[in-house]
């Protein structure tokens, strides 16, 4: 249908934003259904709200819109017949039609590309659009970009003739393909003409390789030599035959070689070199300050770490795996990591180490992982890791050795050299521009592993769309685990008919999680920016991988982690006369202002593209366009048919990936390598560390029903964007439901920001097939907000289920094909059977949340979010047992010191306050400047106030007391730094004092509010705590209050000292009296001055030294 008001198939949300920008009553148009196949629907606006029909096709072949029950509905032979029809008045719709929304015929200049479906379903439709398309001119514009260096390269007069065949003779081929006849004699003739002599060469070459074949083979084939059994035909026919005679004659050298082998020796090698050698980390132990230099050495086969002196030494002790308990990562400091180890005594000792760089420290941890992973007691795994690779081949072959790509060598996130050796579960390999063929490029992987692991990992999966390709492999033991296997592909070349642009996937289930791996290839040119964004809708609606049950969900809701890698082909927008610039920023490695105008990661924030997909930090150079045979210069400028074209520096090949809310998911490298040089594309890699559900066996008595499991929403709202007026129901899908569950139709309210807001008061309640604790903690909810009349989906999300004895919040995005729809909150109790949660693997390394990063996150995360990707499960607390947990956390917490603070104590201070070292190895560390803060009062805090029984001593709130201690933490070599001056304080009961002090008080107002520190506290004798003598916020007080009791004076604190004091055991001092204060704080402030009185400075310096003493 060529009509205005038909719109084909674009989505529900986009013929909402068409009708809302028409905005007048009775605009309508006609898109395919989304609910149902084959039907159409009929969008219609009226009052600001839009309505939906479903038009249907009986067998007949009438068309009819859908009606309510008992009354009859009209039936219409062609679509534009009805269309007229319902132009009437009183004919059934909420208002007859009158303003058609035309569709938009151009992208970026271009016509826009429809979806894939008409292609894979509609097959009379795909000829009718195809006749429409002039052949030759889509076969002339391919040819205008095809690299004008390829076409130089090939014999005299073939671009002639190419030119010719497309111009004329292909035509011809098409009216033959039109009758009927599968003969192409046109372009039999052109190729019989291309190939011209290489037919005489084929057969030189089976003779000398028929020579050799006889040495390896002592019975001679029957009948003679290979040339005599080729059919004397003429033409294609013969080049063919000969090619298919030498292909196979190749095959059977190849595997007479391999049958020389032993047998055995494959299998010796293996068992011999699988094993992983000791690896030693040279490190620093952190004792109360003191730095001693230690070796660390891994023993996985023993299952030992092992501590030594010196590298080359004796062995001085050991901790076999099971007394490791857990691995602490330092966040500020990059380089630092905390050993929990239990001692003999059944507790756990805490041990600092600070290796060279972060590296070796990653190196370390991976190590140690998959030490306890080889000794588990547990037989199947919760964490596996993943390898990822795409690489845009641009049409030439590998080269021999492409071991760094495997190896995650090169630019960018790498992996250590310790760990480098450490094999991948699964290997995904996506290539674009891939002219190799399936069992080549297949030898080439395995053979490569092998050299680097040693082990002959197991062919899961292939599938190819024409030179795209995606390749799965994975270890034997895994091969058992890998199940419900799927591949399938999309076209998103021209018409969405042709396949040299678009993806393939594979999905499988390993053990109980579902897995899903897309490599694409999209539309290039710098421009086409848009049309790679409708590319990217096609393949989420089309491609058909995962389980067939999740129907309403695309795929980036059907597995619980979803990798998509390949040659995205988006670039950075710059001006091609700031190419030289690009290329001077590449090489100061500026790579962040070149990120900012990359246009995926634009399309991406703006959220039409990738919604909810992670992406680890670009710490690499751009992966297109460089010159063959070289990564030292960028071939930005392309010779064509049609003149230069400039393809400007750009991260082309890219990896993302998504996965359910709250498990663990974890990116370990993200680079380029720099030594495979045969293509303009270097191929990018990317290692990933996932945890994945076991096949779970409960251990209870399923005809047990004392206790079932059930997971109750109390309440759930969804807030739409949609004008439409429709009911709305819940579909509820999740592997651990026997069925999909649906509501009741919720109640419309209206939402403040125009959006519509469906309430469910009372949802229904789920019954999972399984109660236990450690099943359920794995599992998902998928939810789907449809509608009641077209059963059509206005969004899609997923809710992880968590352990609580109180309701369990939520707030979750929805999604519908690629586009943001709107909001779906509320709560659910879990109700679930008593049982231990086992430990997983992926909780053995944790990251340490250091205090400066604690009291950023204090200050901006106002609401609770789930775990961010990259850090630990939020689930970790659960899952070790809780004794050591409140050890691990109270220590690690205690060893992070805080951050200083500047000194504004004068005006005139220039003196540059010194930071804390960046790390252990510094070898003197500095102070800074001390800043006296006043605290908060109780009201202000609203926090209970802990009073000591003493009443000479001053009221300590408990969490200042929690900071105290872990101000204590600091390094003994920050007793070595000169005393702080004491702070200038104004004093109440001197007017001239407090004038000289306006100013700062003035100042320090201005300033921003920075934590409260208070000094550390001296344990007293007598079950009490005292704070130190200096006094300020008290002095600013007006002189009425002079009456004072010893009890106010108790709010007065002292600066901070950023040191690492002893706890003293003496006795606290007594407060001071007034007349000690008025002759400690002169009239006349002596600071600034070089002479200072004896009596004055006498009293500055015992001051000095009291404070220092004393906190």
């Amino acid at each position: 249908m060529n009509d205005p008001w038909y719109h084909e198939d674009i989505s529900r949300p986009t013929a909402e934003k068409l009708l809302a920008k028409a905005a007048q009553d009775g605009s309508f148009l006609v898109r395919h259904s989304e609910s149902f196949e084959g039907a159409l629907a009929l969008c219609l606006l009226y009052e600001n709200c839009i309505y939906t029909y479903r038009i249907f096709i009986n067998d007949d072949n009438l068309l009819s819109v859908q009606a309510s029950a008992g009354i009859k509905s009209k039936n219409f032979e062609k679509m534009p017949d009805l269309i007229e029809y319902y132009k009437q008045e009183n004919t059934g719709l909420v208002t007859h039609l009158r303003y058609p929304v035309e569709r938009v015929e151009e992208v970026e200049g271009q016509a826009v590309e429809t979806g894939a479906a008409d292609v894979a379903d509609s097959p009379a439709k795909t000829r009718s659009d195809a006749s429409r398309i002039l052949v030759n001119e889509i076969l002339a514009q391919r040819l205008e970009g095809v690299d004008a260096a390829a076409l130089a390269q090939a014999p005299r007069g073939f671009h002639k003739v190419l030119c010719d065949y497309i111009e004329r003779d292909v035509l011809k081929d098409a009216e033959h393909i039109k009758a009927t006849s599968m003969n192409m004699w046109q372009l039999r003739l052109l190729l019989s003409v291309l190939t011209k002599g290489l037919s005489s060469e084929l057969i030189q070459t089976m003779s000398t390789l028929e020579a050799s074949q006889s040495l390896l083979d002592n019975q001679p084939s029957p009948g003679g030599s290979m040339q005599n059994q080729i059919a004397s035909e003429a033409g294609v026919r013969r080049l063919l035959s000969t090619a298919g005679e030498l292909n196979r004659m190749l095959a059977s050298m190849d595997n007479q070689v391999k049958d020389y082998k032993p047998e055995a020796s494959d299998t010796d090698i293996e068992d011999r070199h699988s094993e992983i050698a000791p690896v030693t980390f040279e490190v620093k132990l952190d004792s109360f300050g003191i730095f001693l230099k230690l070796h660390l050495k891994v023993d996985i086969e023993h299952g030992k770490l092992i501590v030594k002196k010196s590298k080359d030494g004796t062995e001085d002790k050991f901790y076999s795996h099971n007394r490791i308990l857990q691995l602490i990562k330092s966040q500020k400091f990059q380089n630092k990591l905390v050993i929990m180890i239990e001692s003999e005594m059944k507790k756990s000792q805490r041990k600092e180490y600070v290796f060279t760089d972060s590296k070796k420290r990653e190196g370390f941890c991976q190590l140690l992982q998959l030490m306890k992973n080889k000794h588990s007691d547990f037989p199947e795994p919760d964490m596996i890791n993943i390898f990822i690779g795409t690489w845009n081949m641009g049409n030439a072959s590998a080269p021999v050795d492409i071991q760094s790509w495997f190896l995650s060598r090169g630019q960018g996130k790498t992996r250590d050299d310790t760990a480098a050796d450490i094999p991948h579960d699964i290997y995904v390999i996506g290539t674009q521009e891939d002219t190799q063929g399936e069992k080549e490029w297949l030898e080439l992987i395995k053979s490569t592993l092998k050299d680097i692991t040693y082990i002959k990992f197991k062919h899961i999966a292939t599938q190819t769309l024409w030179n795209i390709r995606i390749v799965i492999l994975a270890k034997p033991e895994h091969e058992h685990r890998i199940s419900h296997i799927s591949t399938s592909s999309v076209k998103t070349g021209i018409a969405n008919a042709l396949g040299n642009k678009g993806a393939v996937g594979v999905s499988f289930m390993f053990n109980g999680t579902p897995f899903g791996f897309v490599n694409s290839h999209l539309t290039s040119g710098s421009e086409k920016k848009l049309r790679r964004n409708q590319n990217y809708i096609n393949i989420l609606r089309f491609l058909n991988l995962g389980d067939k049950k999740l129907s309403p969900f695309d795929i980036t809701n059907r597995f619980t982690h979803l990798f998509w890698l390949g040659d995205l082909n988006y670039r950075v927008e710059f001006p091609t006369q700031e190419a030289e610039n690009i290329v001077e920023k590449i090489r100061q490695q500026q790579y962040q202002e070149l990120l900012a105008k990359d246009q995926l990661i634009m399309e991406k924030n703006d959220k039409k593209i990738f919604l909810q997909f992670h992406e680890e930090e670009i710490t690499f150079p751009p992966s297109y366009r460089y010159d063959r045979d070289s990564r030292d210069m960028y071939n930005y400028i392309k010779q064509k048919a049609t003149g230069l074209k400039y393809n400007l520096p750009s991260w082309c090949d890219r990896v993302l990936w998504k996965s359910y809310p709250n498990v663990h998911v974890m990116c370990q490298s993200y680079g380029c390598t720099t030594d495979i040089v045969t293509s303009d594309h270097s191929p990018v890699f990317a290692t990933f560390e996932v945890g994945v559900s076991t096949q779970f066996v409960s251990k209870t008595d399923p005809n047990n029903a004392d206790s079932p499991g059930t997971i109750n929403f109390l309440k759930c709202e969804a807030n739409l964007k949609t004008k439409s007026k429709t009911k709305f129901f819940i579909e509820f899908h999740s592997s651990c439901l026997e069925n999909l569950v649906k509501s009741a139709e919720g109640e419309n309210q209206e939402s403040r920001d125009e959006n519509l807001m469906v309430v469910w008061s009372t949802p229904p309640e789920l019954i999972p097939i399984i109660s236990d604790q450690e099943y359920l903690l794995d599992q998902h909810i998928l939810i789907c907000v449809k509608s009641t009349d077209s059963y059509e989906s206005y969004g899609e999300g997923c809710i992880a289920l968590r352990a609580n004895s109180n309701e369990i919040m939520f707030n979750i995005p929805l999604e519908h094909r690629g586009e943001e729809t709107g909001t779906f909150s509320g709560s659910y109790k879990l109700t679930i059977s008593e049982g231990k949660q086992r430990e997983r693997t992926y909780d053995f390394i944790q990251l340490e949340k250091d205090e400066m990063i604690s009291v950023k996150q204090s200050k901006t995360n106002t609401h609770p979010e789930l775990p961010k990707t990259g850090e630990r499960s939020g689930r970790a607390a659960m899952r070790i047992p809780s004794q050591l947990v409140e050890e691990a956390a109270a220590k690690a917490r205690d060893r992070v010191p805080l951050p200083s603070l500047p000194d504004n104590s004068s005006k005139d201070d220039s003196k540059p306050s010194s930071s804390i070292p960046e790390g252990p190895w510094s070898k003197t560390p500095t102070m800074s400047n001390p800043r006296a803060e006043s605290p908060r009062s109780p009201s202000q805090d609203q926090t209970p106030v802990w009073m000591v029984t003493n009443p000479l001593y001053e009221a300590i709130d408990q969490t200042q007391n929690s900071i105290l201690k872990k101000e204590q933490a600091f390094s003994r070599g920050l007793w070595k730094e000169a005393p702080p001056t004491a702070e200038k304080t104004p004093n109440p009961f001197l007017p001239s004092a407090n004038k000289m002090a306006q100013p700062v008080a003035m100042k320090k107002s201005n300033l921003q509010a920075l934590p409260l520190v208070l000094p550390p506290v001296p344990q007293g004798r007598c079950r009490s705590y005292t704070c130190s003598e200096v006094r300020s916020s008290a002095f600013e007080k007006p002189r009425a209050k002079q009456a004072a009791t010893v009890a106010d004076l108790s709010q007065l604190s002292a600066p901070s000292l950023s040191t690492r004091l002893p706890i003293l055991t003496r006795p606290p001092l007594p407060t001071k009296s007034l007349k000690v204060l008025e002759l400690q704080h002169g009239v006349k402030d002596y600071r600034d001055s070089t002479e200072l009185p004896a009596h004055t400075k006498q009293h500055g310096n015992e001051a000095v030294g009291q404070q220092t003493s004393v906190s």
